[in-house]
């Protein structure tokens, strides 16, 4: 054997050795997703969705940890995380540069939209509020700063011309704390976005007799006129314990965003796999139990990832 052909032959031993990835057509690639706050369905979600991924594509590590709508989107924007949960109506603010973001957000993509959230106005029975404007003077749970839930509670209030200031009390906590809260008699009003029924909002209606305020058409047409991803929203009669009437309100999608400088290639493995474990992630949101690989290519006005997109146009669901 040639000097030379003896070098060759230990480089290429050297490299077998030293990224056996490589030689075995794997790459290793290290990812991290933002859900939500626990108690709610993000975080179970986004936990199904990472263990998918990662028995799809080999080489792929995927972890999971809590965020809020409009922190994901800045995580993602600044690469503090690779994939993250968001709510349409944070995606298209950040598209503009809108509040509550500071410019316009440009290495977030469209992955896969997913299922329709509700904005919920959460009251005691015995509290005399029947109305928005009837919060002025109370404390109140809007959620954490950060969360898409936080910012649309903001604007709910300013259509009624009221903020923060007009409060005795805001507590920005999650779920499980702000149920605490209200079982306690420590917290008049909690205004969330989630899922219906909500598994928070059911805990306190099994001890505590609860009313959900509705918002009337003008109020509804007043929060479009904010931001066009907001979506009309009815959430029936006998949805909670003891609330036996239909509620009027707005709601958005949760979707799921993705850094732009992700490999098409990887993006695409990942969409796949989106839409191949659909019947499992409705085993664990029931929201997400009949989505549809073209319920997952709805366009909401985000940019999809190239990825993404190869693979909804190859199945044809765009």
């Amino acid at each position: 054997m040639k000097f030379g052909s003896k070098i060759c032959l230990v480089v290429g031993l050297i490299i077998c050795l030293s990224f056996p990835s490589l030689v075995m057509g794997q790459e290793k690639v290290d990812l991290k997703m933002m859900t939500g706050p626990m108690g709610g369905s993000w975080y179970p979600l986004g936990g199904a969705i990472a263990d998918a991924i990662q028995k799809e594509i080999p080489g792929v590590t995927l972890t999971v940890a809590p965020g809020g709508g409009v922190a994901n989107v800045e995580a993602v924007e600044f690469g503090k995380c690779d994939i993250g949960f968001s709510n349409s109506s944070s995606g298209v603010d950040a598209i503009y540069g809108r509040p509550p973001f500071k410019q316009k957000i440009t290495n977030m993509r469209q992955l896969a939209n997913l299922y329709p959230q509700y904005f919920q106005i959460v009251v005691l029975e015995d509290s005399g509020i029947k109305s928005v404007s009837d919060l002025k003077g109370k404390v109140i749970s809007p959620g954490p700063k950060g969360h898409t839930g936080e910012f649309a509670a903001r604007q709910v209030l300013e259509i009624y011309g009221l903020s923060y200031k007009d409060m005795s009390k805001v507590h920005h906590v999650g779920y499980s704390d702000t149920v605490a809260l209200m079982k306690d008699g420590h917290c008049d009003g909690w205004m969330l976005c989630t899922t219906i029924p909500a598994a928070s909002i059911m805990d306190l209606a099994s001890s505590r007799k609860i009313r959900l305020i509705s918002l009337p058409e003008d109020k509804i047409k007043a929060m479009q006129k904010l931001n066009a991803g907001y979506i009309p929203r009815l959430i029936p009669k006998g949805t909670y314990q003891g609330v036996d009437y239909d509620v009027h309100g707005f709601g958005f999608f949760t979707h799921l965003i993705i850094s732009a400088k992700l490999p098409d290639d990887l993006v695409y493995k990942i969409t796949k796999t989106m839409a191949k474990n659909l019947p499992r992630f409705g085993d664990v949101v029931k929201d997400m139990k009949g989505v549809t690989p073209k319920d997952l290519a709805l366009d909401i006005g985000i940019p999809f990832h190239p990825g993404a997109l190869k693979y909804f146009k190859e199945i044809k669901a765009l």
